[in-house]
């Protein structure tokens, strides 16, 4: 009984860990297909290039600073 009460904390800080990176993967994933689609249907690249390129450098330090 001693060994699980030890283990407890290590398997909270894995599931709060692993619960960020797939937050981290929906949000990449929904910016990705949003500047496709501003990209390719409604023609603008330029624009698509820059939110892609700012919202990755966005959501990165987002999760560096609250992580």
């Amino acid at each position: 009984m001693a060994d699980q009460s030890d283990e407890y904390p290590a398997h909270v800080q894995t599931f709060e860990a692993f619960s960020k990176l797939v937050l981290f993967s929906i949000l990449f994933l929904v910016l990705l297909l949003s500047c496709m689609a501003l990209g390719l249907v409604g023609n603008l690249g330029l624009l698509s290039l820059v939110l892609g390129i700012g919202g990755t450098i966005a959501l990165l330090i987002a999760f560096a600073v609250l992580g």
